[in-house]
């Protein structure tokens, strides 16, 4: 009973009515094979769509890599997201748990991007360039560049900015996608299954158009999943403690609080769910409490370093520095842009053309058929996980509905809602998997096409919204978002990217990469026998 576990339950997966056995059917890979070729088929995909946007929250990550400093007084007035309080210096208006993060990889690359810009600044000066044109369509871009370009940042945010993606961003997407793999072997009792769905997920939802660049709302929803799937334990895996995992629960709840404020709402609503699956499992109030203490020291440590970050910026622990900033547009709406939930927000966060969740990715309205279509005999999930999954959605589209901010996305996507993209996708499979073949493949591969598209062709606020890259990619060809921005700078390398870059190429010789990752040889056998060849080779000798 250490566990809790109920056989009739089997940790919130039911079986289906063809009584497939207690552990997933295998495929031909083993399952740290097919997660290993996940991991790197993400990992890879996301980095080449890389997006040159740089957001607030590469400030704090330069300022800590470079100076191991909170303060970014070197970037006043770069960003309309800086701000000054005077005897405090300038910051950030919003959590920087993700700076933190994204620092590591910055740090470790700073060498090689300080050599690189200090010898682009050199010959500049030597030649006495003045600031090239960016042929972008936005008078924002364009001022951001040329200001960038005069302070010497254009090279150091570039660089940055990719080293921050490429080692922090992609691969915590790619976790994300590993981790939903694990859950959705459990669920539908099949590894093939799973993975297919995987990379459903990875490219056919908004995960795909959010992993471009740095982004905390993305990334604590990686992290918040990783947590619920070590509270909830699927497979009935006795290689943690439940105390453990309630405790890795803290932490990646604290972690989401920490990445931003509505992440307190996951950690509350994360902590409900545990508190209410061990009284479920144990109706024990003991073990309840004893479960919600683990939960409460493990978000200690990022919660902590929160209070502590605002504290030093700030001078007061407990204020966001949303509190501290200046008044802007919605900031006079509740308290600095937060009221109590209101309808047309609600209604835009979901069906807005320019950034509703259910317009960006119409595949995640399949998860409000769920309910009705798991509590049939064939049902795959205990109800009390979808619920508790669909629980978390609502939580967060309450909060957000009382954010005056989230109108800002006109100009981003769909962001505010990032968070709970693993829940609603868990649910929709649910029922993609009951629909018939023809019209589940139908689903998938229109999904897929928008996502990419929003992930090649990254303006999505002109008139038809998220439409826009969709016809964009249609009737103007493949893109890249990094070549896009090149070929903007088509001043600085002449006539030969004038007329744009080919993403084709790129797009060949990563078709390659994965044909290779994924042939069918299996990669330690081939290890075995190239150790065996060479032993051989050296016995002749």
């Amino acid at each position: 009973m250490i566990l809790g576990i109920q056989p009739d339950l089997n940790n919130g997966v039911l079986p289906n009515a063809s009584a497939f056995d207690a552990q997933p059917t295998p495929w031909r890979f083993s399952v740290r094979s097919i997660a290993v070729r996940l991991f790197l088929t993400c990992w890879l995909v996301y980095g080449l769509h890389f997006a040159t946007n740089i957001v607030r929250e590469i400030y704090p990550a330069l300022a800590l890599g470079d100076h191991f400093s909170f303060r970014l007084d070197e970037y006043a007035n770069l960003h309309p997201d800086l701000f000054e309080k005077p005897g405090y210096g300038w910051h950030i208006n919003n959590n920087p748990g993700v700076s933190f993060v994204a620092a590591i990889p910055y740090a470790i690359a700073r060498p090689v991007i300080d050599r690189v810009v200090a010898r682009v600044q050199q010959q500049r000066l030597a030649s006495g360039q003045e600031p090239p044109a960016y042929n972008s369509p936005w008078p924002m871009a364009q001022e951001f560049y040329k200001t960038s370009w005069q302070r010497g940042f254009d090279i150091k945010f570039g660089l940055a900015a990719l080293v921050m993606q490429l080692f922090c961003m992609a691969p915590i997407s790619a976790l994300g996608v590993v981790a939903m793999f694990y859950a959705l072997r459990q669920v539908f009792v099949s590894d093939r299954a799973a993975c297919w769905l995987a990379l459903l997920y990875a490219f056919g939802t908004p995960v795909f158009f959010r992993t471009g660049y740095l982004n905390h709302n993305l990334m604590l929803g990686h992290f918040l999943f990783m947590g619920f799937v070590a509270m909830w334990n699927p497979s009935g895996s006795t290689r943690w403690t439940t105390q453990t995992r309630f405790f890795l629960g803290g932490l990646t709840g604290g972690t989401a609080f920490f990445f931003d404020n509505s992440g307190a709402i996951l950690l509350l609503a994360l902590f409900a769910y545990g508190l209410a699956q061990r009284w479920r499992l144990t109706h024990s109030l003991t073990d309840v409490v004893r479960h919600g203490w683990w939960y409460f020291l493990g978000t200690l440590g990022p919660v902590g370093l929160l209070w502590f970050y605002q504290w030093k910026s700030f001078g007061h622990p407990l204020y966001p520095g949303q509190h501290w900033m200046p008044a802007v547009h919605w900031s006079e709406q509740g308290y600095q842009g937060l009221s109590l939930p209101r309808a047309d927000l609600f209604f835009s966060q979901l069906f807005d053309s320019r950034y509703g969740l259910f317009v960006s990715c119409p595949l995640l309205l399949l998860a409000l058929l769920a309910p009705w279509i798991n509590r049939q005999r064939q049902g795959r999930l205990a109800n009390f996980e979808l619920w508790a999954m669909l629980g978390i959605f609502a939580a967060l589209l309450l909060f957000c509905s009382g954010v005056h901010y989230s109108q800002l996305q006109f100009n981003t996507g769909v962001r505010y809602l990032a968070p709970i993209f693993p829940y609603l996708f868990i649910a929709a499979a649910l029922v993609l998997m009951r629909l018939p073949a023809v019209v589940a493949y139908l689903i998938a591969t229109l999904s897929v096409a928008e996502a990419w598209c929003m992930a090649m062709y990254r303006d999505v606020e002109r008139g038809l919204g998220v439409l826009d890259p969709v016809l964009h990619v249609l009737l103007g060809g493949f893109q890249l978002p990094v070549l896009t921005t090149v070929s903007r700078l088509s001043g600085q390398f002449g006539e030969l990217l004038s007329n744009g870059v080919s993403p084709l190429p790129l797009f060949a010789l990563m078709g390659v990469i994965l044909y290779g990752i994924w042939a069918s040889f299996s990669w330690p056998a081939f290890g075995r026998a190239a150790k065996q060849a060479a032993q051989a080779g050296g016995q002749t000798s």
